[in-house]
C-alpha cells in the first residue's frame, strides 16, 4: 500500500493514538495475528513529491518508531454511602383510657383489662412496648398491644393495701429506654364480700 496523503495521516494518528488502523483481511481472519497501533510498523520513503509513509518497507525506507498511545486508566467511583433510615417520628401522646380517673373495678381477684392509647401508634414492630406500673411498681412483663390484660397475680405482686390504686403506663423501645409516659391514673377496686351464715 502506497499512498501519501491517507497513509500519512494514518500515521500521524496512530502515533497520537486517535485512530486504529482498519485490521488487514489476512488479520480479519486470524484475530491473534492483529497487531496493536503502536506495534505496526510504519515506514517513510522520499521520492520528488515528498515523504511517502507505508506500512511495507521499500528500499531506502526508514522504519519509523511510534510510542504507545496513552491509555489513561478511569478510576471506579467511589460506593455512596448508604442513607441511613430516618428515624420515626417521636410519640406525641400516651394516656390510659381505661380505667379512667376515679373509676370503680369491680374485680374479686384483681384482674382487669387496662387501655392505652398511644400517638402515633405502638410501633411494636419496631421492638416498641408499653410498660406499666401499678401503685408505683413496674410489672414484670411489657406488652405489644394496647389492651393489656392484667392477672391475679401481676395484683398480688403490686397492688397496695389501700382502696385508691395508681395506674401509670411508659413506652419503651427494644433496649428498655422509656420514651414517653402517660400522666398517672387513680381508680377504685371493688371486691364482692362473701357472707357466711349459720
Amino acid at each position: 500500500m502506497n499512498s501519501r496523503l491517507p497513509t500519512f495521516l494514518l500515521a500521524l494518528g496512530c502515533a497520537a493514538g486517535l485512530l486504529e488502523p482498519q485490521p488487514s483481511r489476512a488479520q480479519a481472519a486470524d484475530p491473534a495475528s492483529a497487531q496493536s497501533p503502536a506495534a505496526a510498523p510504519v515506514y517513510e520513503s522520499h521520492d520528488k513529491a515528498g515523504p511517502v509513509f507505508s506500512d511495507r518497507p521499500a528500499p531506502g525506507a526508514t522504519r519509523i518508531e511510534l510510542t504507545a498511545p496513552n491509555v489513561i486508566d478511569t478510576p471506579q467511583p467511589a460506593a455512596l454511602p448508604s442513607t441511613p433510615a430516618a428515624a420515626p417520628p417521636p410519640y406525641r401522646s400516651l394516656a390510659i383510657a381505661s380505667p379512667a380517673g376515679g373509676a370503680t373495678i369491680h374485680s374479686n381477684t384483681g384482674s382487669f383489662q387496662v387501655v392505652a392509647r398511644a400517638v402515633p401508634s405502638l410501633r411494636a414492630g419496631a421492638g416498641d412496648r408499653f410498660q406499666l406500673k401499678l401503685d408505683g411498681h413496674v410489672l414484670a412483663r411489657d406488652y405489644g398491644a394496647s389492651t393489656i390484660q392484667l392477672s391475679a397475680s401481676d395484683w398480688d405482686g403490686a397492688a397496695a393495701e389501700s382502696t385508691a390504686h395508681t395506674l401509670q403506663l411508659a413506652v419503651i423501645d427494644a433496649q428498655g429506654s422509656v420514651l414517653i409516659e402517660s400522666a398517672p391514673v387513680t381508680f377504685y377496686v371493688h371486691r364482692a364480700a362473701v357472707g357466711h351464715h349459720r
